[in-house]
């Protein structure tokens, strides 16, 4: 991904702390949100930096960080003695360290609380609770998540920000570091841009990018990143002040290159979009799924107030199990298997009925890395999504491992099922 051509934008880097993410326990999800937030603001991200807990490492990580206007710290405000982000940054910044009373008091209540809930002595917590209330003298408290504040600290030329490592604690911090003075501050030093969002399904990204080098590329006040994730393309241009009739080129050619394969010019994740139509269209939804075991239903109550129109799903993950839930067949699985889109089909007339949804979809598939054959590779996926008007089957072979696999169908299923939803009339 290329910087962004803004003038003297400010520079920010990000510092994710944890032992755990060096041992591939977890897979970092701090530094790519933090990365896309500085994106969405106007900043230039110079660089993510991964350190553990060793606190040389992590001082020395810090120290480069507080050289850039923003420094962004994930993790390591805990109350256990690896937990060190606070005293180091402190010291980096030359501060001392000194015991907020509100906030001892908040994370005293909250402590006491946890250990009623469970049952355990609060013996022993006093000792984490004035750890995790001792802040750099000037630092602003963000808030809390869990027992762990967040802090913005102004320095000399920079404004640090440390949060907590768990990425949903991060997430609900991060508002209201961003409505922080210091940051508010820094923000003001950011020029104005503009900014186009394009995504596609079902398109090449080599056809995307031959149709931005056909148009003349970025450049001369536009910058164009093009990312790939699950099948799924997004192309992002942010525009200097006076490029925008470049923007506006650029951005028709873009969505010439795959005019049906553009779905949407925003960032709202695909299983919203589903909710969002079936609510506009007053329709309800079930899913029945094999091979992804559930995650297509997963991803849909990942979304809040997904329970008005997404009624439940039917993991049939046994042939047995389709038949006896779903009402397939024998003789369909017999002639045709649990991998075709006669299968398919039953599972989501079943799901539809068993749940009485007004859309079902279905998925069937062989995930890997056994189970394929010449036939019926691994890789290949049958779906199906219905209502009283219309029925949709797809089959797709997708490469890759089992994970990946899983992935690219659950995808695949939540597309197909915007599709349906596209072009059913309000019931």
């Amino acid at each position: 991904m290329r910087e962004l051509p803004l003038a003297n934008r400010p520079e920010a880097v990000i510092v994710v702390t944890g032992s755990e993410l060096l041992r591939a326990e977890i897979t970092d999800e701090n530094g790519p949100f933090l990365a896309r937030e500085l994106a969405r603001i106007g900043l230039r991200c110079r660089k993510i930096t991964i350190v553990g807990d060793d606190p040389d490492l992590l001082e020395a990580a810090i120290r480069d960080g507080i050289e850039a206007d923003l420094c962004l710290i994930s993790g390591g405000l805990g109350p256990t003695h690896d937990d060190r982000t606070i005293e180091l940054l402190a010291k980096a910044g030359g501060k001392q360290l000194a015991v907020d009373p509100k906030l001892e008091r908040e994370i005293d209540l909250i402590g006491r609380r946890y250990a009623r809930n469970v049952g355990s002595s609060y013996h022993g917590y006093e000792e984490g609770v004035r750890k995790q209330a001792s802040i750099p003298e000037g630092a602003l408290v963000l808030g809390l998540a869990g027992t762990a504040p967040g802090v913005a600290l102004e320095l000399d030329g920079c404004v640090a920000v440390a949060l907590p490592g768990p990425p949903y604690e991060l997430q609900k911090l991060w508002p209201s570091a961003l409505e922080s003075a210091p940051l508010q501050r820094l923000l003001e030093r950011v020029p104005p841009f503009e900014r186009h969002t394009l995504r596609y399904y079902g398109l090449a990204e080599s056809t995307l990018a031959a149709a931005l080098e056909n148009a003349g590329g970025d450049g001369d006040g536009v910058t164009v990143t093009i990312c790939a994730r699950d099948r799924e393309l997004l192309a992002e241009l942010f525009v200097d002040p006076g490029a925008e009739a470049r923007a506006d080129k650029l951005v028709n050619a873009l969505i010439a290159a795959g005019p049906d394969t553009l779905f949407a010019r925003d960032e709202r994740p695909i299983e919203q979009m589903v909710l969002e139509l079936a609510r506009e269209r007053g329709l309800t939804l079930a899913t029945a799924e094999s091979c992804t075991g559930g995650l297509v239903g997963a991803r849909l109550t990942a979304v809040p107030g997904a329970s008005d129109v997404f009624l439940g799903a039917a993991v049939t993950y046994a042939n047995e199990t389709k038949s006896a839930l779903l009402g397939v067949s024998p003789e369909t699985l017999q002639e045709h298997g649990a991998v075709s889109v006669e299968c398919a089909l039953e599972m989501a007339t079943g799901a539809r009925q068993a749940l009485r949804s007004d859309v079902a979809l279905s998925v069937t598939g062989i995930a890997g890395p056994g189970g394929g054959s010449a036939d019926k590779p691994v890789g290949l996926v049958f779906f199906c999504a219905t209502s009283e008007q219309e029925t949709l089957a797809q089959e797709i072979r997708f490469s890759g491992d089992r994970d990946q696999i899983r992935r690219y169908a659950t995808v695949a299923a939540l597309h197909l099922m915007r599709r349906l939803l596209a072009q059913t009339g309000h019931s």
